[in-house]
């Protein structure tokens, strides 16, 4: 019986678990959570070298939690309240435990969280830092974004264009791509400032650190000489930050894995309507995406 309800956890949401045996949702809560418990308590990270992390929001408001997953493997290896420099301190301490040392972990990839940061350096120095390529177009998006609703003040053929601007080219409709190629005949500054996003998405095309660097140097000086101030500033921002980058290019780690998995889990947390706490939702998690072994009695 408890097998079952563990294999029907997988898919099915607990309350439809609890209808079909007659029985009440804590009660089918609590065989998931021991068995979730005691399969994360045995779990072995002594092969586990490069860790993707990014938090997700638990609930409405700013309440997060952080998923930190085996980048070779995809599983989820660890989760814990929060989005502070604590929750490296707290996946140190799951590594510590689970055969584990601080010193075999190589690679971090994340977003330019300074508090991720912060708890890397602190606590994993030996570790390189790669800043996730998803992360750094979405802070060009962010920019384009912006350099769009200043100019759409001015220019009512820019209004609800966003996802134009934002999707890539391939994404677009036939009646989209048509709408772009009469936007960017009008020598706007979203145009300009959208060309600058492409050429960016150029740089993980290139073969190795050497001509990534030199690809850069190109594409910042053209962004910062654009007159554009929010792809001037964004600019800067990479650059702050180029060391991260540049670490793509050793072992071309990405956190597409992370973003999949935040999908997962917000999808997760909508179809279940909520949790009716965060330990239920992070077992949910953990059961779905921790790749689990269970000792269960037959």
């Amino acid at each position: 019986m408890e097998a079952l309800f563990l294999l029907f956890a997988q898919t099915m949401q607990i309350s439809q678990i609890a209808k079909k045996f007659g029985l009440r949702d804590k009660q089918i809560w609590r065989v998931i959570d021991h068995y979730v418990k005691e399969a994360i308590n045995t779990a072995d990270f002594s092969e586990v070298i490069s860790v993707g992390v990014d938090e997700t929001s638990r609930r409405k408001g700013h309440e997060y939690i952080t998923v930190f997953a085996d980048l070779d493997t995809g599983r989820v290896i660890h989760i814990c309240k929060g989005k502070d420099s604590a929750t490296l301190r707290s996946f140190a301490d799951s590594l510590n435990s689970h055969n584990g040392s601080l010193e075999q972990i190589s690679n971090f990839c994340i977003d330019m969280s300074p508090a991720f940061i912060k708890g890397i350096k602190d606590i994993f120095p030996n570790a390189s830092i790669i800043f996730d390529k998803f992360h750094v177009m979405k802070l060009v998006n962010g920019a384009l974004d912006e350099v769009r609703r200043i100019e759409q003040k001015l220019n009512g053929f820019l209004k609800n264009t966003r996802m134009i601007w934002l999707k890539n080219p391939s994404s677009l409709t036939e009646k989209q791509l048509k709408i772009l190629g009469s936007l960017k005949d009008m020598n706007l500054k979203t145009a300009k400032a959208y060309n600058l996003k492409l050429s960016l998405k150029g740089l993980w095309n290139m073969p190795d650190l050497e001509s990534a660097y030199a690809y850069f140097k190109k594409w910042y000086f053209w962004a910062t000489h654009s007159k554009i101030n929010p792809m001037v500033m964004v600019a800067r921002t990479l650059k702050e930050h180029w060391d991260g980058i540049l670490n793509y290019f050793k072992d071309q780690y990405t956190n597409g894995l992370l973003e999949g998995l935040n999908s997962l889990i917000q999808a997760l947390k909508v179809n279940a309507r909520g949790y009716r706490n965060d330990e239920n939702f992070m077992t949910m998690i953990y059961l779905r995406y921790g790749q689990l072994e269970f000792s269960i009695p037959t």
